[in-house]
């Protein structure tokens, strides 16, 4: 069974498909690897088992979902879309859960540096050399 086979209905173009799989590789991959992130944050505080168990299996997902969505993206691309939503993530939960203030500079630094990755992760590439 083809594990993209739902999009047939979705999107008519190969094109179509290939940016909803790559859009949809990223945000699984940042939202698994912001789950992990949480579990670990925990279990270095909590120092109970089940949060390390938690952070294992989650991460042992992330590796499977990314294997799987390089069989339809660009690592490149799916990589740097990843970090870009993890880091907003990650930023979030640090101000909202844990309580992190940044400075206005980091926010500024932030936001520089969210806009050239989005720039790597959106312009288009060259053309690949055979």
């Amino acid at each position: 069974m083809n594990a993209t086979g739902w999009l047939e209905s979705v999107a008519s173009t190969m094109s179509w498909r290939f940016y909803l799989v790559t859009f949809g590789a990223m945000l699984m991959l940042a939202a698994l690897d912001v789950l992990g992130s949480v579990f670990a944050k925990e279990w270095v505080t909590r120092h109970h088992p089940i949060w390390f168990i938690a952070g294992l299996i989650t991460f042992g997902i992330l590796f499977a979902v990314f294997a799987a969505s390089l069989h339809l993206a660009e690592l490149s691309i799916v990589a740097l879309g990843w970090i870009v939503f993890l880091q907003v993530g990650l930023l979030l939960i640090d101000s909202l859960r844990y309580g992190v203030t940044f400075p206005r500079g980091k926010w500024l630094a932030i936001g520089l540096i969210l806009v050239l990755q989005a720039y790597l992760v959106l312009a288009p590439n060259g053309d690949r050399a055979n």
